[in-house]
């Protein structure tokens, strides 16, 4: 699944494309989870100019010139792909047409990736916003005794974090994943903090290095701890790798609180 490194990519190079462009018409092939009619929905969208693609969590914005709002969320295996005249992608939900001839599809041969029109505004803070600082998160943390990994994966308390960017987050921090979150001192949710912000953006720099037209897939190659390819991190700890509904990955050396 795309986390909020690859969707600040996805964003950053949608933008850079299809910003300024006007939608001529709008295909829905097989949007089940699809919030309004596909009436609805081309009739409050065609004619539209593009005018932003933005990152919300873990969805993508498009944001149009009425103020109208295209989220599309990739779930596990959504992908994006731009294309000219026809597109020729299997498995598409949805696709934009623009006036110029060029498109834009969401595929995904699960069917589950969602376009929402005009998604209501979260009101739990993004991990890259003010609002999700030390103030928030020790507030947060102290009113659960779950471990704090769980407590990051979870988009009703910090939107955007998945499970390998919260592994590399915990490492970075210095912190157990199995550490119980209302035992985690301030000055250690401090550094989780930075850990965030430091983790989060450093990753889009590196996808962005490694592939700088990114739409789609996952760089991770870059990553320090989880990473099925390196057996210690760069600090010469040994890896262990926790097994369960999701894989975790983490050394010896990071505090536990419990």
């Amino acid at each position: 699944m795309p986390e909020l490194p690859d969707l600040q990519a996805f964003s950053h190079n949608l933008d850079k494309k299809l910003a300024g462009k006007t939608v001529k018409h709008i295909a829905v092939i097989n949007a089940k989870k699809l919030n309004v009619s596909h009436q609805e929905l081309q009739q409050t969208l065609e004619g539209q100019k593009l005018v932003k693609v933005y990152r919300e969590g873990k969805e993508l914005h498009l944001k149009f010139s009425k103020g109208d709002i295209l989220g599309l969320h990739l779930m596990l295996h959504g992908k994006l792909f731009l294309f000219e005249g026809k597109s020729e992608n299997k498995y598409p939900i949805i696709e934009l047409h623009f006036t110029d001839g060029t498109g834009l599809v969401l595929t995904d041969f699960q069917g589950i990736a969602t376009p929402t029109l005009n998604p209501e505004e979260k009101e739990v803070p993004d991990a890259l916003s003010k609002d999700a600082g030390v103030d928030y998160l020790t507030t947060r943390l102290q009113k659960t005794k779950t471990n704090i990994k769980t407590i990051l994966l979870d988009q009703k308390i910090i939107r955007g974090i998945g499970n390998a960017y919260a592994d590399e987050i915990l490492w970075h921090a210095g912190i157990s994943p199995m550490s119980i979150s209302n035992k985690i001192p301030e000055h250690k949710i401090k550094e989780l903090v930075k850990s965030i912000h430091i983790v989060l953006t450093d990753a889009e720099k590196a996808i962005l290095k490694a592939n700088p037209d990114i739409i789609n897939g996952e760089v991770r190659d870059f990553m320090h701890i989880h990473n099925s390819k390196k057996t210690h991190s760069p600090k010469g700890e040994k890896i262990i790798v926790k097994e369960g509904t999701r894989k975790t990955y983490y050394t010896e050396e990071q505090e536990l609180y419990s």
